[in-house]
Order: C-alpha cells, then structure tokens, then sequence
C-alpha cells in the first residue's frame, strides 16, 4: 500500500479538502456520490495542491442523519463502496502524497448499533453503561431540561426497560457514554482499526459534547437566535466537562503511537465562539491536534470583524501552543459566497470568491477548504419535495436545513454536471441552477478563473514558508472596509495581505518600512508570479474588491 512521503508534521502547514462524499462523484451512476468517485478525482486534487482529503462519515449507517449515525465503525456503507474500494482510494491518494482523514463520530452512535441494541435489551446486560440512561422523575418527567440540537427534549424514554436514554441530536443517535472505561476502551479499539489501516486522520464530530456533568444539572434559559428552544438554553452542563480533558489525552496517547496521525476536533459551541474555550480542547498539545473555531462562518463581511477573529484565533492557540486550523465553509453552514455576496451579480461574485481564498489561504496552521469552495460554487433553494437534511424536513420553512451546501459538484456543463458517470442519472440532491456557468472544466481552462487564483494561492503558500507557518500581526489600516495584515517567518520573508471589503471604493494602503513588491493580486489576469513585478515604496491603490500580496524586497 502507498504511505505518504512527507514529516510526521504535515498536517500543521498542509491544505485540507473536506468531501461530502454523496455530492462529490458519482462512479457507479446511482446518484449517489461513492468511494470509487473520490478515487477517479485524486489528480484533480494533486493538481490543485491539497496535502490531505476529509471525507464525511462512510461508514455503515441507517441515514437518518447521512451518517452521522453510525451502526458499524468497521464496516463501509454499501452506498458509497466496501473496505476494498477504500483500501484502494487510500493506496492511490498515499501515492499522490495525499492524506485521508475520516470523519468519526464517537458523541453518539446510531440505535442500530449492535452496542445500544444490547445495551437496551435489559439493565443488567453488559452494554447497558455504554449509554447514558435515568430514571423518569417523579410523574414520568424527564431527567433534565437539556434539549436536543435537533428539536425536543435530549431524553427519549424506553418503554421495555422503564428509563430514558440520551440523546443530544436525534433520537436515532444515542450518546455514548464516557464516563466508562470499558466504553472508552471500545472507542479507541475502532479508531486503532482505522489507524491500523494507514488512515492518516480524523475529524471527531462534536467532540466536546462526549463529556456530560455528572449531576446532570439543569441548563440555564438565556435569549438565543435562532429562536429556538436550543437556542434558548446557555450549554454549561451538557458540554465542555472537565472530563473531556482526560477523554481526549487518552485519545491522543493512542494517536502518537502512530506517528503522522491527528485529530481534528469539531467544537460545538453557542455563539459568538469563545475562542479561547475553542482552542483549550488542544490542551498542552496533549489533546487534539486541532480543534476548529466556526467564527468565521458566523462573521458578518467587515474587515474590523475578520481581522479581530483573525487575531483571536492566533492569540488563542498560541496560549496552548497549538495550531490554529481556519475554515469559511462546511456541509453544516451556508456556503461563504451565498453568505457574503448575495446578488446575482457574477463578476461580484468571482471577486468575492477569490477574496475568500486570499485570507484563507494566507493564514498560518490549517486551512480547511470545503470541496467546491475553489470554483466559487453557492448554496441553492431545495424545493421541500426534494428534501433530504432531518433538520429542514422537521423545521421547513423556517430553518430550510444543510441541503443547500450539500448540492452536487458542478465538474462540468453537461448533464448532471458531470457529477455522475451516467447522464440520466438523477443526483440524490438537485443541481444548483448555475452549474453550465459555474464548474471545473470552463475554469480549468481560464488563466483568471476563481479555480486559477487557489491553484496559484495554493503554489505560493507551498513556496514561502511564511504564509503557512510564522506570526501575524493586524495592521490597522485607517480604512475600514480594509483588512491588512503582516505575515513573516523565521526565514526573514515578510508579506503584507491587503483586502479590499468594499464592493465600490478604491483603498489607499500606505506602506511603510521599506520597499515592497507586489508578488499576487486577485485582479491580475495572470496568477502566476512573472505577472506582477510591481514595486512599491510608500503607498498603493486597491480596487474595488480586490486581494494582493506584497513581499518585503
């Protein structure tokens, strides 16, 4: 099998691709996204640059939550492939230097698991404790008044045993219980099988939820937005336990056992983030390896906004020496572009595209880039009879669910957008109405194309260590609607990351302390390096929407 040429570290400094594998190719032509898809795609992604592939869950599981629900974590699901299809998907990507990391969930398995159907099948039998159960209060109640991130209460009862289980999302899921060791132990032996396999990584789903307070406590009411009851509750109690700590630094002992291996944590927290929190879950780099901050993909467009979670994100990992990890866009958020540029207005749209590539890819640590995210692909209206997501069936119309930003690839103009390897397919989600203007192949060939400006992003963050490792200071530029920041390394580069937010004006940047020379601009009609040798001694202009990278001469 192929293994991956490269440090123990690659990770820290390495773009990673997340693929929602229903969405990205279809091999067998179901229309339904598959294993031997992602395979057929690897040059694609050797071209672009990334160092390591995350693929959402693909392991056995009944779909009430498109796998977040697992019944089998040793077993494929059969929609996507078997353990062949991905023992060859992880041998070709390891041969192409790319990493795979799986997408885990360990909060909570799916009810078909072999675990909770044992564990509810009597009280005595030796599963039980692999699950969270109570006792009904007086009158029947509820243990708590914790509420489940899906709708309802978090407590389901069970009729044959006479208790209530818990669950912090549906109640399909129910959560494991940590506090057992032998539950524990059971985790870390599937994730050993995985590591046992070469996989190279893992994203942990929602894993500060794994430890619970073990008094159970009441969350107390706060106002949230959206309003609903979720949102209406400060999680002190069913989250972020001290315990969580412990949890984990056995998790990262078995991870070092396996040198080139991490994980990434999904921090669910209320909103505004607390960075500081978000990036406690590292511990002394005895935790995760990485844990993400979602402030961004909560951010309004406002370079004072960007620039201060910026800061925030570094301040905080360097407070743990850790690594921080950045991200604009995921299958659980309307995409960056749908977020940020609204209008129908396609040249606007390119331009705020590239922009979004400029900060992400300029930012030391961990970029993480949401399959799509390179060619400026949006969120589209699923009608409601097209709906998959569990969230926009139970809340439509007022939360319109996670379909939007599951839509197909758009590889191509023709039929299913080249997502499917049969054209009369239908894909399991709907084409975004765009795909004959927006997809891979018209980009590939158009030097200014939005996929042209991360491929020439991705080659210059590869070339200068300093934009992948090094400090970051916010220059407050006396413009508002101007993001600029200082990014510099122990090999003495310097750069300056200038963004213009406004959509009307040209910004003034002034520089200062030396001459500069601008190395990148998202105007440019040539990416690459030759095209843009200007040099710049005191100040310099930004259009409208415009991204630039200056080198210190």
């Amino acid at each position: 099998m192929g293994q991956l040429h490269r440090d123990d570290n690659w990770w820290k400094e390495g773009v990673i691709y997340q693929i929602y594998p229903r969405s990205f190719f279809d091999a067998d032509g179901d229309g339904v996204g598959d294993l031997d898809g992602i395979r057929t795609r690897l040059d694609y992604l050797r071209e672009l640059g990334v160092s390591g592939i995350w693929i959402s869950p693909i392991n056995k599981s009944p779909m009430f939550d498109f796998g977040y629900d697992i019944s089998d974590y040793r077993e494929i699901d059969p929609v996507f492939g078997d353990i062949e299809a991905f023992r060859r998907l992880l041998d070709e990507a390891h041969r192409r230097n790319i990493g795979v990391i799986m997408d885990m969930v360990f909060n909570h398995t799916s009810v078909l698991h072999s675990w909770f159907i044992e564990s509810r099948s009597s009280k005595d039998n030796p599963y039980r404790d692999f699950y969270v159960w109570r006792k009904p209060k007086k009158g029947g109640r509820v243990p708590n008044n914790w509420k489940a991130s899906f709708g309802g209460s978090c407590w389901s009862f069970d009729e044959k045993s006479g208790e209530y289980y818990l669950h912090s999302f549906l109640p399909e899921q129910p959560d494991l219980n940590w506090a057992n060791p032998r539950c524990r132990k059971a985790i870390f032996d599937e994730l050993e099988f995985w590591l046992k396999e070469g996989v190279d990584g893992f994203r942990l789903d929602v894993i500060n939820l794994i430890g619970k307070d073990p008094e159970f406590r009441d969350n107390p009411f706060t106002f949230g937005w959206p309003p609903r009851p979720y949102e209406m509750q400060r999680h002190l109690y069913d989250r972020n336990s001290p315990a969580t700590g412990d949890y984990l630094r056995q998790l990262r002992r078995l991870l070092n056992r396996y040198p080139g291996s991490f994980a990434v944590g999904e921090i669910y927290l209320d909103k505004p983030v607390d960075q500081e929190l978000a990036a406690s879950f590292t511990g002394v780099q005895d935790q995760l390896h990485l844990a993400f901050d979602f402030s961004l993909t909560f951010s309004p467009w406002s370079a004072r906004r960007f620039g201060s979670i910026f800061e925030g994100q570094y301040r905080a990992a360097l407070r743990y020496g850790g690594t921080p990890c950045f991200v604009f866009s995921n299958h659980d958020v309307v995409r960056a572009l749908s977020r940020y540029a609204p209008s129908s207005d396609r040249e606007m749209k390119e331009a705020v595209a590239k922009l979004i590539g400029v900060m992400l890819l300029t930012q030391g640590g961990t970029p993480f880039l949401y399959m799509g995210e390179e060619i400026g692909m949006e969120n589209a209206a699923v009608p409601r009879s097209r709906l998959a997501d569990p969230v926009g069936i139970r809340y439509w119309p007022f939360h319109k669910g996670r379909d939007g930003e599951r839509l197909p690839m758009q590889w191509d103009g023709g039929p299913c957008a080249g997502f499917s390897s049969n054209p009369d397919a239908r894909p399991w989600l709907p084409l975004h109405p765009n795909y004959q203007e927006v997809n891979v192949a018209d980009q590939q060939g158009r030097a200014g194309s939005v996929l042209s400006c991360f491929k020439a992003l991705i080659a210059l963050r590869s070339k200068y260590p300093a934009l992948r490792r090094g400090g970051f200071t916010l220059i407050q530029a006396e413009e508002k609607e101007l993001l600029v920041y200082l990014r510099e390394a122990d090999t003495k580069e310097r750069f300056l990351v200038c963004v213009n937010f406004s959509s009307k004006r040209h910004q003034s940047l002034k520089v200062e302390n030396g001459r500069w020379r601008k190395l990148f601009s998202t105007h440019a009609s040539d990416f690459s390096e030759q095209g843009t040798q200007v040099v710049i001694e005191q100040e310099s202009m930004l259009a409208p929407l415009e991204g630039m990278i200056l080198i210190s001469q």
